[in-house]
């Protein structure tokens, strides 16, 4: 789980990138979750775009993408989902460390 701290530092990392995924009107399928664990293991954190016609809700939307593969939903806002996932082989985020009190 991350800590409002880490999710503030994630969602200011996130800001400037562009969605390279979108959710349309098939909604989340098997092969778009496999295709963005891939990408998350490559980049760690992304953004996807949930377009005007999917039928679902965009709140069912975000959290089938972070159940199905693994990450973190760091935010939904509007339509846009920033989704975090540490890399096993490719890290480059470094989080703020936890104040344990």
């Amino acid at each position: 789980m991350l800590t409002g701290k880490q999710k503030r530092f994630l969602r200011a990392e996130a800001h400037h990138l562009t969605p390279i995924f979108q959710v349309g009107k098939g909604g989340v399928n098997d092969q778009m979750i496999s295709q963005l664990r891939d990408v998350l293991e490559a980049r760690e954190l992304i953004k996807v775009r949930i377009l005007d016609n999917c039928e679902e809700d965009k709140d069912d939307v975000a959290n089938a993408l972070a159940k199905g593969t693994g990450a973190e939903l760091v935010q939904l806002i509007g339509l846009t989902v920033v989704l975090y996932k540490e890399s096993r082989n490719n890290k480059k985020i470094v989080l703020p460390k936890v104040d344990k009190k």
